[in-house]
């Protein structure tokens, strides 16, 4: 009867586990109301960046728009140096401070100081009290309380097979199966709820921010002019909203993703 010890085992994990997933996602949808600041607002590009992809979109945003008006210059290796310090707004300042004293720096390794700063933090905690934007706090708990539940399912299929190569076969292995079925249909069907119930607070934008976002029509690739270039608005909300991958410009995406495709700098 000694795999009676790993079914309990199998129980408390998959117990503990989906209790824990479902306090974190009732505190993350413990919202305020937004449905009339959702239908009064819009969403500037800052803020549409950040419900988009968190500071580092955000970074990659302010960084796109200095280099479209030359105050910086981006190199497709993964570079980006200074050439005007006077930041247009509290973003860009902070980017300028965080690129450094020597004026140049490694892109993420500005996107890492920028996610810091006091005007990515109020960004945030504005968006967080417009109820727009999931906070810190509730996104580390739901995704902490996910992974949590996919270990538990991991340690009852684990404790569920030791459990059987214990059992003689004449003894009844399926029994023994059919009790450790249960706590593995627990987790795994929490993990199904989650997908479709929870994962909107995995991410930036809570589900009001997410209809908000639903309102941006931009195309992943905006269409390009005679001279082959985007419409610097649509390119800049294109990137607000889907990221690197919607710039046109290949040295640019390299940049923004660090990976050089040759030794080529924006100007």
């Amino acid at each position: 009867m000694l795999w009676v010890l790993f079914l309990l085992v199998a129980w408390v994990a998959a117990g503990v586990s989906c209790a824990r997933l479902c306090s974190a996602a009732v505190a993350a949808a413990d919202a305020p109301d937004t449905t009339q600041a959702v239908m009064d607002r819009d969403l500037n590009l800052y803020e549409t960046a950040f419900l988009s992809g968190g500071p580092q979109r955000v970074t990659d945003l302010a960084l796109v728009s200095m280099y479209r008006q030359h105050r910086v210059l981006l190199a497709s290796t993964g570079w980006v140096t200074v050439v005007d310090p006077d930041g247009r707004d509290e973003v860009e300042r902070s980017v300028i401070t965080a690129i450094g004293p020597e004026g140049q720096s490694p892109v993420p390794v500005v996107r890492t100081a920028l996610a810091t700063t006091e005007s990515v933090r109020g960004l945030a905690d504005r968006l967080v009290t417009a109820g727009l934007a999931v906070p810190l706090t509730a996104r580390a708990g739901v995704t902490a309380a996910v992974r949590q539940v996919r270990g538990a399912c991991a340690l009852v299929t684990l404790t569920a097979a030791a459990a059987l190569l214990m059992v003689p076969p004449e003894t009844g292995r399926g029994m023994v199966a059919a009790w450790f079925a249960l706590p593995l249909v627990l987790t795994v069907g929490c993990l199904l709820i989650a997908q479709a119930e929870v994962h909107p607070y995995t991410s930036w934008a809570s589900p009001a921010g997410q209809r908000m976002l639903g309102r941006i029509t931009v195309p992943r690739r905006p269409p390009r002019a005679d001279d082959g270039t985007a419409r610097a608005g649509d390119d800049l909300t294109a990137l607000a909203v889907h990221g690197a991958g919607a710039l046109a410009d290949p040295a640019l995406r390299a940049a923004l993703r660090g990976k050089p495709v040759g030794a080529h700098w924006g100007h």
